[in-house]
């Protein structure tokens, strides 16, 4: 009998390595084409609204390690830090649910305020 959890840690870890390595399409094929996606940005909902928003931020990262991550069944939370010229310690975290073998949902959550240079951040 397949580990349901095995399998959904299998899935988010190829697809965080596809995009965080800057392969967006490759990142994409873990994600069902019925993906809901929840971002800080209201208008990301779908997938072709996911490929857009990462495509966007991918060529202003530098690195992404991990901090940590939790699993139960389907469903897989990571939290690292998405670095860029601006910042290497913004906390992100995403929470996945997976269904055979595809993410079918994203919830990322991240302090937006730490991707703008600290002149511009208000006190």
């Amino acid at each position: 009998m397949p580990n349901t959890e095995d399998d959904a840690v299998s899935t988010v870890e190829a697809y965080h390595q596809a995009w965080t390595s800057g392969d967006v399409d490759q990142a994409l094929t873990y994600v069902s084409d019925q993906v809901r996606c929840y971002a800080p940005d209201e208008n990301v909902a779908t997938k072709d609204d996911w490929r857009e928003y990462l495509a966007g931020f991918v060529p202003m990262l530098t690195g992404a390690p991990e901090h940590a991550r939790m699993t139960n069944g389907d469903r897989v939370a990571l939290w690292y830090f998405p670095q860029t010229a601006v910042t290497t310690t913004t906390l992100a975290s995403e929470l996945f649910t997976v269904r055979e073998g595809k993410i079918v949902e994203i919830r990322l959550a991240f302090d937006r305020l730490g991707y703008f240079p600290r002149e511009q951040q208000s006190a």
